[in-house]
């Protein structure tokens, strides 16, 4: 399907979903022109700020979501989006409980926070987690199902969830996942090393070893 075909398909597909029910469409076109035709995003996301978002190829955005690209959010290539996840690069909560009423006529309120944030290549959202204004995922990420994350996150690093709306914290490598399955399909070595790099291959395929001392973050 051609970029113009795509280009005149979504909107119809999206007004459709409205008697149809959520639909993933095919094709994403950033606001700089860039075209990404096998990005999916669902019908029923909910995208603010569309001007500063920017979603790289092959990225998939599932149902209920809420990307806030209001003061810039990048999703590198491959990430995964499961469902009712807020990736957000703003906050006004604190601002509008230290401020009251007077938060609605004050044009620099108090507390509101705008910062850019991103997704590395290759990394998983896990359903009703949280990305604050200004978080660095890094590349290969797991990010669990329920997780509040903010700050910068390492390359490869699996999150999960604490409890009681404290941050996540790294309770795994994505590496020592991937090591076992890297190491029966050594055809898969080259794309792997593509993204991830030939370090990285090296110590995936090291973690996958049985007896090898595991692969750090």
């Amino acid at each position: 399907m051609t970029p113009l075909s795509h280009f005149l398909k979504q909107p119809l597909v999206r007004v459709l979903s409205v008697f149809t029910g959520p639909r993933t469409v095919y094709g994403w076109r950033n606001a700089d022109g860039s075209f990404q035709p096998n990005t999916r995003v669902s019908t029923h996301t909910c995208i603010e700020g569309r001007d500063g978002l920017v979603l790289q190829d092959h990225v998939f955005v599932g149902h209920f979501n809420r990307l806030d690209g209001s003061n810039g959010l990048l999703i590198e290539e491959g990430v995964q989006v499961t469902n009712y996840v807020s990736i957000l690069s703003h906050s006004s909560h604190r601002a509008v409980r230290v401020m009251g009423r007077r938060y609605i006529a004050d044009p620099k309120p108090a507390g509101y926070v705008r910062r850019a944030t991103r997704v590395g290549a290759y990394s998983f959202l896990g359903p009703h987690s949280v990305i604050a204004p200004g978080a660095q995922i890094g590349k290969g990420v797991i990010v669990q199902g329920y997780s509040f994350v903010s700050g910068a996150v390492p390359d490869f690093a699996i999150l999960g969830p604490q409890g009681h709306g404290r941050p996540a914290v790294v309770i795994g490598d994505t590496r020592e996942l991937d090591g076992p399955l890297l190491q029966r399909h050594p055809e898969l070595h080259a794309l792997y090393a593509q993204w991830a790099g030939k370090d990285h291959l090296r110590r995936a395929l090291q973690a996958g070893e049985p007896g090898q001392p595991k692969a750090s973050a």
